[in-house]
């Protein structure tokens, strides 16, 4: 074993540690260590938690990548999806893609005795996906869609059925508007009610029948307002995005998810920020603190220092002991904080304890992400540049004389 390492492990162990100065700065040391691991974990997990979640809210509702006629544009009212160009088998085949919809929409307007509310009509056909859909539900189901006929069943937002004072089982009449004609009327009946928490969302939107849909806006019985493409992996957006792109056909467009809302992909991208901000500080204040117990720790030994060279060690050997030494110190702070942050972010995970306003957070509770690599990362990049940032400080070892240590003695 070399000796700066063998030496180091003896004096990290020591029983001396236990009765001088050494114990109480080890202890802020170690302490200082499990805090920064402590709110980086913290900070990492809630902040690619958070992004995760409202990247698959969006996903999960709107699809991951959606194709729309370019005559659409930014219209809640979809134009009819133009077949030229476009390869729905091929973008089926795609290895990321996991299932794809059809969809149109409209707007309308909901009214009773009560209230009234604006409200986006999302036609959906027998290939929606209901099982995707579930996990927002908070009552009832989704419509029930054949695409035979009329189904006049309807699942509302809880937003909107609060407004409307309506519950499952409930009618609700809708008027459609259409340019030169009288107000078209359709009564539906509320089958399920859902919960995204995201507020451009669940204030507009209504699922129902593409044949609604179809009828009001003039279509054809096969013709679409649009596909919803989802992926198996949210974070394969970007990836996949330019593939699909090319087999829309020139009269469509693809849109990303994260696209649709812009004011929330901006509050998302604060996310990056806030999380290297929060990770740099705990970083300065673990190597600050270390190179702070580093120097006390050299000068606390300045006798085995002076002794050291008196019996050859060199400048160097002495550097590397007292470096390995302080990274000893380290370990239980690591080990610690690992714990108690892992802790409290699965406590989180399987409890929701720490609610969120979901009207400004897009999420009702704070939502982590258990990232092995992010976790990992962590541990060994404090590791790695306190070993770094010890390296300049150590250099007061050589200006340490032997002769001057014995004198004084």
């Amino acid at each position: 074993m070399k000796f700066p390492l063998y030496f180091s492990r003896k004096i990290a162990f020591s029983k001396d540690n236990k009765n001088n100065l050494s114990r109480v700065i080890i202890f802020i040391g170690r302490l200082s260590v499990a805090l920064g691991i402590i709110v980086s974990l913290i900070t990492v997990s809630t902040g690619f938690g958070s992004k995760k979640a409202i990247k698959e809210r969006l996903a999960d509702f709107n699809g991951h990548i959606t194709v729309k006629s370019t005559r659409s544009n930014s219209s809640y009212n979809t134009s009819v999806l133009d077949n030229q160009g476009l390869n729905i088998p091929k973008i089926k085949e795609l290895p990321d893609v996991q299932s794809t919809q059809k969809y149109a929409t409209v707007t309308g307007i909901m009214r009773n005795e009560h209230s009234f509310a604006g409200i986006i009509f999302k036609g959906v056909g027998k290939d929606f996906d209901s099982a995707r859909f579930k996990k927002f539900l908070v009552a009832g189901t989704t419509p029930k869609i054949d695409e035979v006929g009329f189904n006049n069943g309807i699942t509302i937002s809880q937003k909107i059925a609060n407004d409307l004072h309506l519950k499952v089982k409930d009618s609700i009449v809708t008027v459609f508007s259409k340019a030169d004609q009288k107000p078209i009327y359709r009564k539906f009946e509320v089958v399920g009610i859902y919960k995204t928490d995201i507020k451009m969302i669940d204030e507009q939107f209504v699922i129902g029948g593409i044949n609604h849909v179809r009828k009001i806006q003039d279509m054809k019985p096969d013709e679409i307002g649009g596909i919803d493409i989802f992926l198996k992996n949210v974070n394969d957006i970007d990836k996949d995005f330019p593939e699909i792109e090319k087999l829309v056909g020139y009269k469509n467009y693809a849109e990303k998810a994260t696209e649709k809302f812009p004011q929330i992909t901006d509050w998302i991208s604060i996310f990056d920020t806030n999380i290297a901000l929060i990770i740099i500080i705990m970083l300065i204040v673990v190597v600050i603190n270390i190179i702070m117990v580093l120097l006390i720790l050299i000068i606390e030994r300045t006798n085995s220092i002076g002794l050291l060279k008196t019996l050859g060690a060199t400048n160097s050997q002495i550097r590397a002991t007292f470096i390995n030494y302080t990274l000893i110190i380290m370990i239980p702070g690591l080990l610690y904080g690992n714990i108690i942050g892992l802790g409290l972010i699965l406590l989180q995970k399987f409890f929701g304890i720490i609610k969120l306003n979901p009207e400004n957070y897009y999420v009702s509770t704070v939502p982590v992400d258990l990232n092995p690599i992010a976790i990992i990362s962590i541990s060994v990049g404090i590791l790695l540049i306190s070993a770094f940032a010890l390296i300049i400080p150590s250099y007061l070892i050589s200006k340490i004389s032997p002769v001057k240590v014995i004198k004084y003695n």
